[in-house]
């Protein structure tokens, strides 16, 4: 998936999580993590954000996590949703959700 503008999900509410996905400037997939719970759980958070991308074949672009302490099903719905606007996704297969 193309990831062709720069699009936002989700809140910065206690127990959200608010997901910026831009268009990669060099290509590449780069993934910033802000959370109040990093060193618990930043690799779960990883883990999940890049396992969505992987399935959305997002390859380039730009993710900013701010983590308010979300679930990973809240985290993966963020990611979906920012990705899909940022892709100006009109059609989608949600097989792959």
């Amino acid at each position: 998936m193309d990831i062709i503008k720069e699009a936002i999900a989700g809140t910065l509410e206690s127990s959200d999580v608010l997901v910026k996905v831009l268009p990669s400037q060099d290509g590449s997939l780069t993934l910033h993590v802000q959370s109040e719970v990093i060193k618990q759980f930043g690799k779960q958070i990883r883990a999940s954000v890049m396992q969505t991308l992987d399935a959305l074949s997002v390859q380039a672009a730009t993710v900013v996590v701010s983590d308010k302490g979300a679930l990973d099903c809240i985290i993966r719905a963020r990611v979906q949703a920012a990705v899909l606007r940022a892709a100006g996704a009109q059609e989608i297969d949600w097989s792959v959700l």
